[in-house]
Order: C-alpha cells, then structure tokens, then sequence
C-alpha cells in the first residue's frame, strides 16, 4: 500500500499548492521513491475539456487522453512521471458515477447521500491510482480553498483514508498565505490560523503547515503559527516567492520539508540526488543570451491560457543559453496595417492551438508574414492548420481556402473533419485525444530537429485534420508533408523546406517538455530564432 500525502490551501486560492505538490514529489524522487500525484478538483464539470481558457487556464493533456487541470502539467515537468486518468477528478465526474450507479441499481435501493456514497467515490479514485500504479507515495492536491462549500466532501473523503490507513501511512499538508501588511512592517498569522481552524472543523489536522510569502518569515511568526495550529515548530516550512520556478524544490527542500515528510511516514530513504536539478539551475543562471518570440493567440490576456508552451519555450531558451522574452500579440490586432510593427521585432513566430474563428486572419497574417520573411515559425496545432491555410491562399492560389470549421462553405477546404467525427458530436471529450504514433520523412527539417526519422509519439487535442484531397496539390507547391500517421492516412506534420525553420505540426509537443529535458521542436525553434536575431 502506497503512502499517502494531502495538499490543501487555505485563505486564498492561486497560492500554488500544485507547485508545493510537484516540488515535494521532485525532492521525494530524488530519494528513490516511486511518486505518483493527482489533482481532485471540486467544480461542477467532467473535465476541463469544454470550459474556457479564460476559467482555469490550459487544458493540459495526458499520454492516455484525459483532459485535466493544467496543474498536472506541473506534476509531470517537476516529477517528470507521465500521469494518466486516474490523475484528475471533478466533483462533475464524481457525481455522473454516483448517478450511473444509482440508475443501475447499483446502490439497492439505498437513499443515495455525500456520505458514503459521494465520499465513497472519491475515495476510490484515489484507491484506484494506488492499485493502478507502483507508487510508494501518493500526493494528491485539493482544490479550491479550504471553507469551500464544494470542497467538503473531497475533505470528508481523505479524513477518512487517513483514519483508515493509520498515522504513519497519511499525513496532511496545508498550504496558506502569510500576508505582509506595509503600513506596519509586519507578517500577520491570523488568517493562517483561522484557515487551519476551518480544516479541523472538517476533522483534519495538518502534519505541516506551508506558508506562502514574498518576504522572509520572522521567527516569532513561525513560532505562533506552530503554537495556535498545532504543529511542531519544525513543520513550519516557509515558502517564498522565487525568480525561477524551477527553484521552487531546492527552496523547499532549504526547508527540509522531504526529510520531515519522510520522517513523519516512517519512510526510510537515500539522500536526495538533484544533481541533475542543480546542473538545470545552473544553465538558467548562465542563460545571458536574449530571444525574442512573438506568440500570437486569442487568449493572451490570461497567460495560463498556454502555460505548457509559455514554459516549453524557456525550456528549448535555457538549453542554448538564452532567456525567452515572450511578446503577447493579439491576433484580433493582427491586420495587413498592424503586422510589421506587431512582428518585426520578433526573432520567433509561435502560432499555439485553439478553438472558435475569432482572430483566425490575424493568425493567417501571422503564418505569411513568418513565411514571407524568413522568419523562424512553429505553428502548433491550429497553428499548423493555419500555415496550411496560408500556404493554400498564397502559394497555391486558392484566396477562399480556409478550414470548414470557420468556413462551411469554402470551396477549398484544406482543413476539415476527420470521417468519423461528421454528424452531431457533443463537444466534451470527443476530439482526438492522447498520444498517438507519428513517421518523421526523413531528410526534412522535423527528422534534423527530432535527430531520427522514425516513428515518436505525441499528444493530441484536436478535431479537425489536413484535408487529404488537397495533399497531392500543395505538395506540388512546395509544401512539405514532414511526419504522417504510420499508414500515411492523416497528416502530422508540415514544413516548407526552403525556409530556415517553418514548421506545423498537429500534436502539441508542449506537454512532452521538461525544464531538464526540453522537447526537440522548441529546442530546434529557439536555436533558429537566435539564429535569424543574429
């Protein structure tokens, strides 16, 4: 049976219990246990899928399909451990199975309530991930804020997997914000204590207690927030506000937090190695080159919105030396008057994935100006449906090609539906999702980048495909078909060979890239973009 280990959050929500989840299982991997994490989310929907960037930020995207909380994306970049359904659960997907089961007759005839019905399911959701998995520890993050009125169930829920898995097998982890108040030059405990006061009202009493700050904690602070909550002195860790995200579990592990974890679950372990972690660091400290890229999308007022690419793009920077310097372009502002000075600066143009056919043009405009250029271009999903788009429009000579997701009636739909998705499709969870195999042609740019031509995986979220009727036409044009599916059914991959780096690719290679690991296509399109800048 697998350890467990509970994050909450307490006083405000945004306080980065998913990064405090994702240091600690980074600093327990290091140690040589087998971690495993999942995120239980307590709104209303089955999954993120269908909901706006604008609620909650990406929709990141696992090996198996699911569409979950972008701080799984988290998980897997800190943790680097590929996670899977049983990772993310709603309080939507929690009471869809209770209804299932109660319209089965799985529940005979029982009046169906939270507790134990509800608590039950949640409970073995995380059961699940034990048995499904090898993991010696599991950390699980509940959302939301402690006090929540749609947070209680998950909390009666783990209250009872620690009563049932004894002391030495469960321990709680609250996470909650120290404010600093100006005008008296001080840290105030209270609201952590009236935070860790609503988590006992719910019959849980944190091991440890994870304060957030900017500034560095006083001791007396420490000291009284161990008094009044009831922890030991010594499981008060304190966590800071860092320049680099990366620094998070080295800050934290400053604060021994994996040796008290280890500690109070009687887990006896190796010293941690992050070699591999402080090399990483290294690199960032000596990054002194700059990059400038330009990712025009539609969501840019919320940057979560394309938190793996945001990342993924520092990731591919850190490994040439250099700090990624993110332009945020509109592409509603995107028009044949505004591209020069929207994108003339950029040494990179990042087209990323998205859905609806506000700001399609800008993007288009985008894709020709990067083509037109010479400037390096990585169009990501939509993105390499929208340098099909242009290529068709400008190259080809076809001025109506378009996708029939924003043009039904187009006489050149270079983009369409796959087969199997014509008809009426619900929208949630529907589109083609997870990894799928792709061929890499050799001698393209995409075989240089990946260094083989072969058969990788990649992540999928998309409906919409390369129309197959035009491959042959545009081919003839000069548009290179650099990566298919391995019975060349369904194109993955486009590129024109004659620019420096113009690439599309139907997957989002975003969510396979680690911060000590970057993914080939963002290291391949940052080393052009220095290139092209210099």
């Amino acid at each position: 049976m697998a350890k467990h280990i509970f994050v909450t959050g307490g006083v405000v929500s945004g306080l980065g219990k998913g990064i405090t989840a994702a240091s600690l299982g980074r600093l327990l991997k290091a140690r040589g246990l087998k971690i495993a994490a999942q995120k239980l989310d307590p709104y209303m929907n089955v999954d993120p899928g269908t909901m706006s960037p604008y609620q909650h930020g990406e929709v990141f995207v696992t090996e198996d399909g699911s569409e979950t909380d972008l701080d799984l994306g988290h998980y897997e970049r800190f943790i680097d451990e590929d996670l899977n359904k049983y990772s993310n659960l709603t309080s939507g997907r929690v009471y869809w199975n209770v209804l299932s089961k109660e319209r089965s007759g799985a529940y005979l005839g029982s009046t169906v309530q939270i507790i134990p019905h509800v608590t039950t399911e949640i409970k073995e959701a995380i059961y699940a991930l034990d048995r499904k998995t090898e993991a010696e520890v599991i950390i699980t993050e509940i959302g939301g804020t402690t006090g929540d009125i749609e947070s209680q169930p998950f909390l009666e829920a783990i209250r009872q997997i620690g009563h049932e898995v004894g002391q030495d097998n469960c321990i709680f982890i609250h996470v909650t914000l120290v404010p600093y108040l100006k005008s008296s030059k001080e840290h105030k405990s209270k609201p952590t204590q009236h935070s860790v006061k609503e988590l006992m009202a719910s019959g849980i009493f944190p091991d440890i207690i994870v304060t957030r700050s900017d500034e560095p904690l006083e001791e007396s602070i420490k000291d009284k927030i161990a008094l009044f909550c009831n922890v030991n002195r010594d499981c008060v860790i304190e966590n800071k506000t860092v320049p680099v995200l990366y620094e998070a579990p080295m800050m934290l592990r400053s604060e021994k937090l994996d040796e008290i974890v280890c500690r109070e679950l009687k887990l006896q372990t190796r010293e941690p190695d992050l070699s591999d972690w402080e090399a990483m660091l290294t690199r960032i400290a000596g990054a002194k080159k700059q990059v400038r890229i330009a990712l025009v999308g539609k969501y840019i007022q919320l940057h979560d919105a394309y938190l793996s690419v945001m990342e993924a793009l520092k990731h591919g920077g850190w490994e040439h030396g250099a700090e990624v310097q993110i332009d945020w372009v509109d592409s509603e502002l995107v028009t044949k008057n505004t591209v020069d000075k929207l994108l003339s600066g950029a040494d990179g143009i990042l087209v990323p994935g998205g859905f609806g056919d506000r700001g399609i043009e800008g993007k288009i405009l985008s894709a020709q100006y990067a083509r037109e250029q010479q400037i390096p271009y990585l169009g990501i999903c939509l993105g390499m449906q929208i340098a099909v788009i242009e290529f068709a429009r400008h190259v080809a000579g076809y001025p109506d090609a378009h996708s029939s997701e924003f043009a039904p009636d187009s006489q050149h739909p270079v983009i369409a539906l796959m087969p199997d998705q014509r008809g009426n499709i619900p929208k949630g969870g529907t589109m083609r999702l997870g990894s799928y195999p792709c061929v890499v042609k050799p001698n393209t740019h995409m075989s240089k980048v990946y260094k083989q031509s072969e058969r990788i995986g990649e992540r999928h979220r998309h409906r919409y495909e390369f129309n197959n009727a035009f491959r042959e036409i545009l081919q003839e044009k000069g548009l290179v078909i650099c990566g298919t599916s391995p019975d060349e059914t369904l194109v993955e991959a486009v590129e024109i060979s004659s620019h420096p780096f113009f690439i599309g690719v139907q997957y989002h290679p975003e969510f396979k890239s680690r911060p000590n690991r970057p993914h080939p296509l963002f290291s391949g399109f940052i080393a052009a973009s220095l290139a092209h800048k210099s």
